[in-house]
């Protein structure tokens, strides 16, 4: 006979507990799911989306994380935030506690029409601030777009209730000065995310 599904579950649960461990800066602390990650994950194991009003609940609790940067300053480096991109780096067993994470944007988006390597389970970011007719991220024009791209990097799942995006700044997964170099890769002009 089929175990039931408490009992996979329990099962489950201590396999993980046998078989993980915390060493370094990598705890077994975070294979613990949110109240999203669970609701979010039940509903892919079982095949169907959440509710409309579900999924709105988990966005309007999750936009509420949302912190602005101190100052309202938004806009980094782009150079730096190329590398941020770039970098797969952080948060596995062998770093030391003080190492700084990357982004692995790369790993799901297509950013820089150079890039010849990048991944497509994200949309492309080509052309972001040009495609949203961000001429200067400064201007009260780009308010919009501006604070939308923050939010979603700070917590995708203030937009999308079941996104894959890593909730970079509710996580802790990039400072918030790597999050302002993310957003001049993406929406300053000069950056090679917008060039022609």
């Amino acid at each position: 006979m089929m175990p039931s599904d408490a009992e996979l579950d329990k099962m489950a649960a201590e396999m993980v507990a046998k078989g993980f461990r915390d060493q370094g800066i990598a705890t077994v602390a975070r294979l613990n799911q949110d109240e999203a990650n669970r609701e979010c994950s039940a509903a892919d194991v079982a095949g169907k989306p959440l509710s409309d009003a579900r999924a709105k609940a988990i966005e309007t609790a999750n936009m509420a994380t949302i912190k602005a940067p101190a100052g309202g300053n938004y806009i980094g480096d782009w150079r730096e935030g190329e590398r941020i991109a770039q970098s797969g780096r952080g948060m596995t067993w062998t770093d030391p506690a003080n190492f700084v994470n990357g982004g692995n944007c790369y790993n799901c988006h297509q950013i820089n029409k150079a890039e010849v390597s990048f991944g497509t389970l994200g949309p492309s970011l080509y052309q972001y601030g040009r495609l949203r007719g961000v001429a200067d991220p400064a201007s009260a024009a780009a308010k919009p777009i501006v604070e939308y791209t923050w939010g979603k990097l700070y917590n995708a799942r203030a937009y999308n209730a079941c996104s894959a995006m890593p909730r970079f700044g509710h996580a802790g997964v990039l400072t918030e000065v790597q999050m302002r170099h993310l957003m001049a890769l993406l929406l300053d002009p000069a950056s090679p995310v917008n060039a022609q």
